[in-house]
């Protein structure tokens, strides 16, 4: 299992996303910043964000 929190990329919020995969983790992280945070997708989905994400994905 693949996790990440919003906290673990700066953000002071308790959720933690997971998957099976990166590919899964991530949608989650995405739909989760999108709909609680009001990121646009074009911001998360930018090249440094999603190395910073994928840097302090830790695996269980």
């Amino acid at each position: 299992m693949l996790s990440v929190s919003c906290r673990d990329v700066g953000v002071d919020c308790d959720f933690r996303g997971t998957g099976e995969t990166e590919e899964e983790l991530m949608n989650s992280l995405v739909d989760h910043a999108i709909k609680d945070h009001g990121y646009t997708r074009e911001y998360v989905m930018k090249p440094e964000m999603q190395e910073k994400i994928k840097a302090k994905i830790k695996k269980s």
